[in-house]
């Protein structure tokens, strides 16, 4: 289990307690006047995202209060791993609140990106109860914290074989099959567009193949577009569009964070990943605007941008 969820439930748990925005001036009214005159005095605003820390005897802290929507998503809760003192919550259920939804909400925004700086502060950790499957919980936030890693991690770092590394744990975690066709093996097996668009890389351009599941389940083909780094090329970008194209193998995460997804669930499909990983550099074998490019299927590519 992720170190920003426990299941652990001694009483010590500290209570966030959601209000519905537009029912908070009844709520106030039916609060003790301790409680009362602290949120007031305070000045806590509803309408705000930042919580309310409402202390008990000898400054303790006794609940945490949340303004939410009438029908809360996982949204509200998404601040607050980071916006609460280390320690054991659990988030009141009732009314509108669906408790699953909460928990994943907490979990997408305990993420921190930790591969080039630690962060010495303690996470805060929701107790999931007996209602919330917390092994559901838990894939999700592993799969989204996954894509984010992939995303965010710089392209020096995530080149075309770094993220077939990825693929193998992915496909070593969960038993699945993995292939890849490198380099100019590319031209031998009919994928001439792959090779061309990475040719020009020192990191050579590659298919990765995925493929888990029972044969007789229904088929499933996620596509993902692994441009590790995308420099435009001959047309060159400018500098504020070159500064985010680590990002450009984005598709390539997310196909394979759903994978993650998709395998740890269990779900009954015969599941393949096709990530198509290339570098788009520029050197004497670049390909140029105006060239003509073939493709597997058969289609000619003019490109001209």
């Amino acid at each position: 289990m992720l170190e920003c969820f426990t299941a652990t439930v001694d009483g010590s748990a500290v209570p966030i307690i959601p209000v519905a925005r537009n029912d908070y001036p009844a709520w106030l009214k039916r609060q003790s006047e301790t409680r009362r005159l602290w949120l007031t005095s305070a000045g806590f605003d509803v309408a705000d995202e930042t919580p309310a820390l409402v202390p008990g005897e000898c400054g303790a802290l006794e609940a945490v209060i949340v303004g939410v929507e009438s029908a809360a998503g996982p949204w509200p809760f998404g601040a607050l791993p980071m916006r609460l003192p280390a320690g054991d919550y659990h988030i009141v259920t009732e009314g509108p609140i669906d408790a699953a939804s909460a928990a994943l909400g907490w979990g997408l925004g305990a993420y921190r990106f930790e591969r080039y700086k630690s962060f010495p502060r303690e996470l805060p950790r929701l107790v999931l109860t007996d209602g919330v499957d917390s092994a559901a919980i838990d894939a999700q936030v592993r799969a989204a914290y996954l894509v984010r890693d992939l995303i965010n991690t710089s392209a020096a770092d995530m080149m075309p074989a770094q993220l077939a590394e990825a693929a193998a744990w992915l496909a070593d975690e969960f038993g699945a099959q993995i292939q890849q066709i490198v380099g100019d093996e590319l031209l031998a097996g009919d994928y001439p567009a792959i090779h061309a668009v990475g040719r020009a890389s020192v990191h050579a351009p590659r298919l990765i193949d995925v493929v888990w599941g029972q044969t007789d389940h229904p088929k499933v083909t996620l596509v993902g577009k692994g441009a590790c780094f995308d420099s435009g090329g001959l047309d060159i970008k400018s500098a504020s569009g070159m500064r985010i194209m680590k990002k450009d193998m984005g598709g390539a995460a997310h196909a394979l964070g759903l994978a993650y997804l998709v395998m740890a669930s269990k779900l009954p499909i015969r599941l393949r990943v096709l990530v198509p990983a290339v570098e788009n550099a520029i050197s004497g074998n670049a390909f140029r605007p105006g060239d003509v490019l073939a493709t597997r299927k058969g289609l000619s590519v003019e490109v001209d941008n």
